[in-house]
């Protein structure tokens, strides 16, 4: 019964800012990387970011700068803050959970953001 849960997308203009929160549950949280990947209609799905358990932090170029992932162990939650966001960022953000030392991947079933004017 592993459960994770995007919320906080929406609509927003050019510039604006959004944070996305994925909770999860039947999982022990704090030994799993976790990350945000997004797919665009008629486009892959495309990395986005990754906190590690240790509180690594990785970002996909196209988002470096504006993106911050966060993770709090103690809410089995982890964000993503989105900021000076641009059209091209639209998609669907999907929550991902890595258990490096067994292998196992978890997805998210997804929270659509639209940035347009």
């Amino acid at each position: 019964q592993v459960q994770l849960v995007e919320s906080g997308g929406g609509l927003v203009q050019p510039g604006g800012s959004l944070r996305l929160s994925c909770a999860s549950s039947g999982i022990i949280f704090s030994i799993y990387h976790m990350g945000w990947y997004r797919q665009a209609p008629g486009k892959e799905r495309e990395w986005v970011a990754a906190i590690t358990t240790d509180g690594f932090a990785n970002y996909a170029d196209s988002v470096k700068g504006r993106f911050t992932i966060s993770r709090d162990n103690a809410k089995n939650t982890v964000y993503l803050q989105m900021n000076d966001l641009k059209p091209e960022d639209t998609a669907v953000y999907y929550c991902h959970a890595l258990d490096a030392t067994r292998g196992r991947i978890y997805w998210g079933q997804g929270t659509q953001v639209t940035v347009d004017s």
